[in-house]
């Protein structure tokens, strides 16, 4: 996670090692100056109120905020490194200095108390979307589509698009709340709900492109995928929240289940190809806003969040091909009957 940002890890090429100490020292400096006082310039912070014994004036900081902030844990300590982090950055950018990363993240300015407020605000919208999505999938089929005499749908893949559309809600879910507050236990949900995703999204590409209907063929194919998230969950979790490795799995799995449905869409007669085609160009795209990483645009907007942007049509896109899927497979299962 993004631990204490007591120090600021800089790069400015052959004077790097004198400014990171520089910055260091400043920033300590800052924070231990600022606990004393509470505040940083013409900022202070309603954290760092004492009184004579060392206790918080008003209690402690969840009776001091709005509840509807309460949860978000911000004490004297994290508001005077936030606070420290931006008069580094004015200081910077007065002198001509670009921005630079503290502990590997971008400084964003904070909004009624969330951290990132334009990340979970499309988090959110990626939330309404998957949850509009997945509930006119679950109409269509159980509703508009007919069904069998013991009341089952005809779609093979019915099960599968349900647990999608639940893990990706939850995915989103748990970005929104990361993005309002970065801690440990926030981090590791999102990370773990996301890795959870992204082998389920393998396990579907796998087995709706190689028309895997069979169950128990379904239970060789799902369960060596399911073995390596789960203990690639663990190891993060359990052991080590290695960004590098994380980054390399999720990578892996994206890229290998863009390729099953590109190739699928290029040989397959389905008569929703193209849109499966767009979705995965689509996705393979924006995925370069990940790989070009840029400071946020007046302190709310870098490329992390416009991805979040670009995956809200995607979403719309994606469903709208189950959907297209579902009718067809009905379809062509009727056809055979009669």
């Amino acid at each position: 996670m993004v631990c204490a940002l007591e120090f600021a890890f800089v790069r400015i090429g052959i004077n790097h090692s004198f400014y990171y100490v520089f910055a260091s020292h400043f920033t300590r400096t800052c924070v231990e100056q600022c606990e004393k006082t509470g505040c940083v310039g013409g900022k202070c912070s309603q954290h760092c109120k004492f009184s004579s014994d060392g206790k918080p004036e008003g209690g402690p900081w969840y009776l001091q905020e709005p509840l509807y902030l309460q949860w978000k844990q911000w004490d004297c300590r994290s508001d005077c490194r936030y606070h420290c982090m931006l008069a580094r950055e004015e200081e910077r950018e007065k002198l001509g200095g670009k921005p630079v990363k503290y502990h590997g993240k971008w400084l964003f300015h904070r909004a009624y108390g969330f951290q990132e407020p334009v990340s979970v605000a499309l988090s959110a919208l990626n939330l309404a979307f998957q949850f509009h999505g997945w509930v006119s999938f679950f109409i269509l089929i159980y509703y508009k589509l007919p069904l069998t005499p013991s009341k089952k749908t005809y779609y093979e893949y019915t099960g599968l698009w349900n647990i999608y559309g639940i893990l990706s809600m939850n995915s989103w879910f748990w970005s929104a709340v990361f993005h309002s507050r970065d801690v440990e236990l926030t981090e590791k949900l999102h990370c773990s709900s996301a890795v959870a995703l992204l082998g389920f999204s393998l396990i579907l590409a796998i087995q709706r492109a190689f028309s895997v209907r069979n169950e128990a063929s379904r239970v060789m194919v799902s369960t060596p995928v399911i073995a390596f998230v789960t203990t690639h969950i663990l190891y993060l979790n359990c052991y080590n929240l290695d960004y590098g490795l994380n980054i390399k799995v999720c990578v892996a799995m994206g890229v290998a289940q863009l390729l099953i449905w590109a190739v699928w869409a290029g040989i397959t007669h389905h008569p929703s190809w193209s849109k499966l085609w767009v979705a995965v160009v689509g996705g393979g795209l924006v995925m370069l806003l990940e790989i070009y990483d840029f400071p946020p645009y007046h302190g709310f907007v870098d490329s992390h969040a416009l991805w979040h942007a670009t995956t809200i049509p995607l979403t719309y896109l994606w469903w709208s091909f189950a959907k297209d899927d579902a009718e067809f497979r009905t379809s062509s299962f009727l056809k055979k009957a009669k």
